[in-house]
């Protein structure tokens, strides 16, 4: 196993930890751990793509684990958020649809006569982004408040609540563009 596949191994490694961290409240500082673990996490992320093309070790198991190593630490933190009561169920189930519908239509695209890969759009890299942000925002938040007693009286769960909506909502209009640029792939009499 090549570097770049390593350090793809190690985030999904880091992701049962980061659950525990997120949901036992016997550890002190446990959102301080939860969050260091999720940047360590996202920091690998960065890393083993660059790793990857630079040093020539692109893989097909890289490629295949890489997205689904992101979707898991993401949903990780997402049925967290709603175990903690931090945001709705019906908000993550948005993301977390959205995410099992385009990696179906990336699979039928590779295994089609075209061999297509469909690449990822703005709307999905604005997600992706919005999504990213909105969960270190929500961990910060629960360092500050919950950890270490500071932020008194600071509306967190509207600042909550407005980031997980608009990644929510740029979830929904991502994964609709993401199938209409793709219904190619989606027609049912095939």
């Amino acid at each position: 196993m090549n570097l770049a596949n390593k350090l793809t191994m190690f985030r999904v490694i880091l992701v049962p930890f980061f659950v525990f961290f997120m949901c036992f409240s016997a550890v002190p500082f446990r959102f301080t751990a939860a969050l260091v673990i999720f940047g360590l996490a996202s920091i690998t992320d960065m890393f083993d793509g660059k790793v990857a093309r630079k040093y020539n070790m692109v893989t097909n198991f890289g490629k295949f684990l890489d997205p689904l190593a992101d979707k898991i630490l993401v949903a990780a933190a997402l049925v967290c958020f709603v175990e903690l009561g931090w945001t709705s169920a019906w908000v993550v189930f948005i993301i977390l649809a959205r995410e099992f519908v385009v990696s179906g239509i990336r699979l039928v695209a590779a295994s089609s006569d075209k061999k297509k890969v469909i690449p990822a759009n703005i709307w999905g890299k604005l997600k992706t982004a919005v999504t990213m942000v909105a969960i270190v925002v929500v961990l910060l938040l629960a360092v500050l408040m919950i950890d270490f007693g500071l932020l008194e009286g600071f509306p967190a769960q509207i600042v909550i609540d407005i980031l997980m909506y608009l990644s929510a909502l740029l979830t929904l209009i991502s994964g609709i563009v993401y199938c209409v640029d793709s219904r190619e792939f989606i027609d049912p009499t095939k």
